[in-house]
Protein backbone atom coordinates (compact mmCIF):
# COMPACT_ATOMS: atom_id res chain seq x y z
CA UNK A 1 0.00 0.00 0.00
CA UNK A 2 1.08 3.44 -0.51
CA UNK A 3 0.50 6.72 1.82
CA UNK A 4 0.22 10.16 0.43
CA UNK A 5 3.89 10.81 1.74
CA UNK A 6 5.21 7.78 -0.66
CA UNK A 7 5.63 5.53 1.66
CA UNK A 8 5.14 2.12 1.10
CA UNK A 9 3.87 -0.16 3.79
CA UNK A 10 3.50 -4.01 2.53
CA UNK A 11 3.47 -7.31 3.89
CA UNK A 12 7.21 -8.02 4.34
CA UNK A 13 7.74 -4.67 6.18
CA UNK A 14 4.96 -5.47 8.46
CA UNK A 15 5.97 -9.21 8.93
CA UNK A 16 9.87 -7.61 10.29
CA UNK A 17 7.85 -5.50 12.38
CA UNK A 18 5.75 -8.29 13.62
CA UNK A 19 9.06 -10.19 14.62
CA UNK A 20 11.21 -7.25 15.83
CA UNK A 21 8.03 -6.88 18.50
CA UNK A 22 7.77 -10.76 18.91
CA UNK A 23 11.28 -11.13 19.47
CA UNK A 24 13.03 -8.32 20.82
CA UNK A 25 15.85 -8.05 18.65
CA UNK A 26 16.15 -6.96 14.88
CA UNK A 27 18.56 -10.13 14.47
CA UNK A 28 16.06 -12.37 15.32
CA UNK A 29 13.56 -11.19 13.18
CA UNK A 30 16.14 -11.37 10.30
CA UNK A 31 17.10 -15.09 10.93
CA UNK A 32 13.35 -15.63 11.63
CA UNK A 33 12.23 -14.71 8.27
CA UNK A 34 15.32 -15.69 6.43
CA UNK A 35 16.27 -12.56 5.42
CA UNK A 36 19.99 -10.42 6.16
CA UNK A 37 20.18 -8.48 9.29
CA UNK A 38 21.51 -5.74 6.87
CA UNK A 39 18.52 -6.24 4.65
CA UNK A 40 16.00 -6.04 7.99
CA UNK A 41 17.66 -2.93 9.11
CA UNK A 42 17.05 -1.59 5.76
CA UNK A 43 13.55 -2.05 5.75
CA UNK A 44 12.66 -0.67 9.03
CA UNK A 45 15.00 2.42 7.81
CA UNK A 46 12.63 2.96 4.59
CA UNK A 47 9.79 2.64 7.06
CA UNK A 48 11.64 5.18 9.38
CA UNK A 49 12.49 7.79 6.69
CA UNK A 50 9.66 7.65 4.68
CA UNK A 51 7.19 8.01 7.37
CA UNK A 52 9.15 10.69 9.07
CA UNK A 53 9.65 9.09 12.37
CA UNK A 54 11.01 5.98 13.38
CA UNK A 55 8.90 2.21 13.93
CA UNK A 56 11.62 0.86 15.99
CA UNK A 57 13.50 1.95 18.96
CA UNK A 58 16.65 0.20 19.44
CA UNK A 59 18.75 -0.26 21.85
CA UNK A 60 22.48 -0.52 21.39
CA UNK A 61 24.23 -4.08 21.73
CA UNK A 62 26.71 -4.32 25.00
CA UNK A 63 27.77 -7.66 27.27
CA UNK A 64 23.60 -8.31 27.65
CA UNK A 65 23.10 -7.69 24.70
CA UNK A 66 20.74 -4.64 22.82
CA UNK A 67 17.26 -4.86 22.11
CA UNK A 68 14.68 -3.25 20.17
CA UNK A 69 10.69 -2.60 20.29
CA UNK A 70 8.04 -1.03 18.39
CA UNK A 71 7.09 2.60 19.09
CA UNK A 72 3.93 4.00 19.52
CA UNK A 73 3.61 4.14 15.44
CA UNK A 74 5.15 0.91 14.50
CA UNK A 75 2.79 -0.24 16.66
CA UNK A 76 0.06 1.82 14.13
CA UNK A 77 1.31 0.67 11.49
CA UNK A 78 1.01 -3.09 12.11
CA UNK A 79 -2.40 -2.72 13.46
CA UNK A 80 -3.85 -0.62 10.61
CA UNK A 81 -2.44 -2.80 7.90
CA UNK A 82 -3.65 -5.39 9.45
CA UNK A 83 -6.99 -4.31 9.87
CA UNK A 84 -7.00 -3.05 6.06
CA UNK A 85 -6.39 -6.49 5.11
CA UNK A 86 -9.23 -8.01 6.86
CA UNK A 87 -11.95 -5.26 5.56
CA UNK A 88 -10.17 -6.03 2.63
CA UNK A 89 -10.81 -9.58 2.54
CA UNK A 90 -14.31 -9.11 3.90
CA UNK A 91 -15.17 -6.78 1.12
CA UNK A 92 -13.83 -9.30 -1.53
CA UNK A 93 -16.39 -12.25 0.28
CA UNK A 94 -19.28 -10.90 -1.82
CA UNK A 95 -17.76 -10.79 -4.98
CA UNK A 96 -15.61 -13.82 -4.94
CA UNK A 97 -19.02 -15.38 -3.87
CA UNK A 98 -20.69 -14.16 -6.86
CA UNK A 99 -17.95 -15.03 -9.19
CA UNK A 100 -18.06 -18.82 -8.04
CA UNK A 101 -21.75 -18.43 -8.30
CA UNK A 102 -20.72 -18.04 -11.99
CA UNK A 103 -17.84 -19.83 -12.52
CA UNK A 104 -20.35 -22.66 -11.36
CA UNK A 105 -23.66 -21.83 -13.60
CA UNK A 106 -20.96 -21.40 -16.52
CA UNK A 107 -20.16 -25.17 -16.24
CA UNK A 108 -23.85 -25.53 -15.89
CA UNK A 109 -23.80 -27.21 -11.87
Amino acid sequence: MDLASGARIGPGKVAVLEEIARSGSISAAGRALHISYRRTWELVEDLNASLGAPVVQAAAGGRRGGGASLTELGQAVVSRYRAIERDCVEAARRHLTVLQRAVRAQRGE
